[in-house]
């Protein structure tokens, strides 16, 4: 895999920071032929280092200003109580994103809301009602510095 990224590697930083190149954007600017940037990019596909390709949308645009950080903590650690909470995070698309962390939390997730009352309807409705949840700590970001889905290849 690690040989594979080497040629592959222009590709995927190109394709990180737009994946509206065609394809003979991508292999120009790649510096390959169309064929050789084609079989790359199937490989990558294939291979799982490409997941999914998407469009990021405007949050704020979309009325889903507020950006929520919640720490989670559970009751317990037994298979069903996680299971029980990691199926409240698949079926909940406010839940943009979750980690199971080391340390003070359990779980940390990214959430996003149209509002205060909004949010607090979520968390009463499907966090705090979850058995298996002793806490949750929110927090609101106020301002968002940086964000990117981009990795540091």
């Amino acid at each position: 895999m690690k040989e594979n990224l080497k040629g592959a590697r222009k590709l995927l930083q190109l394709v990180q920071a737009g994946s509206s190149l065609s394809l003979a954007e991508l292999a120009e600017k790649a510096g390959m032929s169309q064929s050789t940037a084609w079989r790359k990019m199937q490989e990558l596909e294939t291979e799982g280092v490409i997941r999914k390709r998407v469009a990021l949308l405007d949050p704020a645009k979309l009325d889903l200003k507020l950006c929520i950080i919640a720490h989670v903590t559970l009751e317990d650690h037994h298979e069903e109580a996680i299971e029980a909470f990691a199926a409240v995070v698949r079926d909940r698309p406010e839940i943009m994103e979750c980690y199971a962390l080391s340390g003070t939390f359990d779980y940390m997730l990214k959430i996003r809301a149209r509002d205060v009352e909004a949010y607090e309807a979520f968390m009463t409705r499907y966090l705090m009602r979850n058995p298996h949840v002793r806490n949750v700590v929110s927090s609101f970001v106020l301002r968002e510095l940086k964000s990117t889905t981009e990795l540091p290849i």
